[in-house]
């Protein structure tokens, strides 16, 4: 980048940190949304509310089938991105 680029483009500067902040808040969201662990425990957390009755089997079913197309999508990320 040249000097006269460089001050032309000075303005800019907040905007490209803030869009780079948002990105890597963005991929830390995406890192826990899809995190395997955090789905186990999710799921087994579910189990336990039906376990206890605090949820119908249509809920439990519901949510079981949720976390596990985000697992699944979350491997797929994962290999893709390799």
């Amino acid at each position: 980048m040249g000097l006269l680029s460089g001050l032309l483009t000075l303005p800019l500067a907040p905007l490209r940190g803030t869009v780079a902040v948002a990105e890597q808040i963005r991929q830390q969201a995406m890192r826990e949304y899809y995190d395997p662990g955090r789905i186990q425990r999710q799921l087994e957390d579910v189990e336990r509310l039906r376990s206890e009755g605090l949820i119908d089997e249509a809920d439990a079913e519901a949510l079981e089938d949720e976390l596990l197309e985000r697992l699944l999508a979350g491997r797929g990320l994962m290999e893709g991105g390799r």
